[in-house]
């Protein structure tokens, strides 16, 4: 057989995108909530030009496939442009975000929207756990910077990786 028969089920894809420097718990979270309702979630590191992170690129995708290799259905790679083009060019018909309060929905209403009106992709936001709802990567390097105990807010994996490098600094 030839044909849209022999292709099988569609694979139900998402993608989480984010700059992940570093990965936290809190993104962690999202992920593998992501990957409980899709076939294969995307993680998408966003390339910015015009920011220097801590963490070069390839050094986020490698923890960030560390962390989440158990889930089996995530894969991992970087993106520079329009998340949509991203989206497009890999079947993905959904984004997944999360949501840590009321000021995260009002812009990430916008982008969804946005996203929506310029190729279809819908947006779904996913209430964080409360226990994460302060989080961010600004702030855990930033705290971290200071000596302050980060250990409960990054994967294990991530916490002396991010300690040599700001101690390097």
């Amino acid at each position: 057989m030839t044909g849209p028969e022999s292709e099988g089920p569609k694979l139900r894809r998402a993608v989480c995108p984010g700059s992940f420097d570093p990965i936290t718990n809190g993104h962690l979270d999202i992920i593998a909530r992501a990957s409980k309702l899709y076939d294969v979630v995307h993680v998408a590191v966003m390339i910015n030009q015009s920011k220097k992170g801590l963490f070069t690129v390839d050094e986020r995708i490698e923890l960030i496939r560390e962390v989440t290799a158990d889930f089996g259905n995530v894969e991992v790679e970087s993106f520079h442009g329009l998340l949509v083009d991203f989206c497009k060019q890999r079947d993905i018909p959904a984004i997944v975000k999360g949501l840590r309060a009321v000021s995260d929905f009002d812009y990430e209403l916008q982008m969804a929207q946005m996203n929506i009106g310029l190729s279809g992709v819908e947006t779904l936001f996913v209430p964080t756990n409360p226990t994460y709802s302060f989080l961010s990567s600004s702030l855990v390097k930033e705290v971290a910077a200071w000596g302050g105990d980060v250990s409960h807010l990054v994967p294990p994996t991530v916490l002396p990786r991010l300690t040599e490098r700001l101690a390097r600094k």
